[in-house]
């Protein structure tokens, strides 16, 4: 990494940074079709809305669980408030200004606190509430996008301060590009699981 310029080395994070905004993009505005149910929800508690297509696919019944409203107020918030300095970072990534690694760093542990409660909220979706939002399952794809591609951009700009060979081996798995093949590898294991598990309420019913 020391023989690339800085230009260079910024320049090689663009797709990273696409990949963040893009999904952050479409986990904030999950988020906003999200926050405005709920807010329907807060003055009609019998609201149905239009991703309520039966007793699994509901996002009705996931946003009247206490999950819904872990900190008091509706997760959705979190989502706008969150996704809107995401869309930020992934924006002065690719007009390639260099960030401080206290930042990157600090960044990756506040995001990966939402990681860890995004996993925590489909694990009670597909075990404890039984129900799938399909604006809640394009939150959690999001943010296991943007944890990866903030946690590719910390492991090349080595902001845990590793040994020289051991930063020059984490750089040769990230260039062969095996941390996209583990992502794609937790999607497949996720959707595989709801697919077998709820399959049938997601397909349309054949002859009515």
């Amino acid at each position: 990494m020391s023989e690339l310029t800085s230009f260079e080395r910024l320049s090689r994070y663009r797709k990273t940074y696409l990949a963040m905004l893009l999904t952050s993009i479409a986990s904030l505005g999950a988020s906003l079709v999200l926050a405005i149910e709920a807010i329907d929800l807060a003055k009609n508690a019998n609201a149905k809305f239009a991703c309520d297509v039966n007793a699994i696919v509901s996002c009705g019944k996931v946003a009247k669980s206490w999950q819904s409203n872990l900190l008091g107020f509706p997760n959705p918030f979190l989502g706008l408030m969150l996704e809107s300095v995401i869309i930020t970072v992934a924006i002065l990534g690719l007009s390639r200004v260099e960030l401080p690694k206290r930042f990157l760093k600090v960044a990756l542990i506040g995001y990966g606190a939402g990681f860890l409660f995004a996993m925590w909220l489909f694990s009670q979706s597909y075990f404890v509430i039984k129900a799938f939002c399909p604006w809640c399952l394009i939150v959690t794809i999001s943010t296991i996008t943007v944890f990866s591609t903030m946690l590719r951009v910390n492991l090349f700009e080595n902001t845990f301060n590793l040994a020289q060979e051991k930063q020059l081996k984490v750089e040769a798995f990230l260039t062969r590009g095996w941390d996209h093949v583990i992502v794609a590898g937790i999607y497949t294991i996720m959707l595989t699981a709801v697919f077998f598990k709820y399959g049938k309420y997601f397909l349309p019913t054949i002859g009515g």
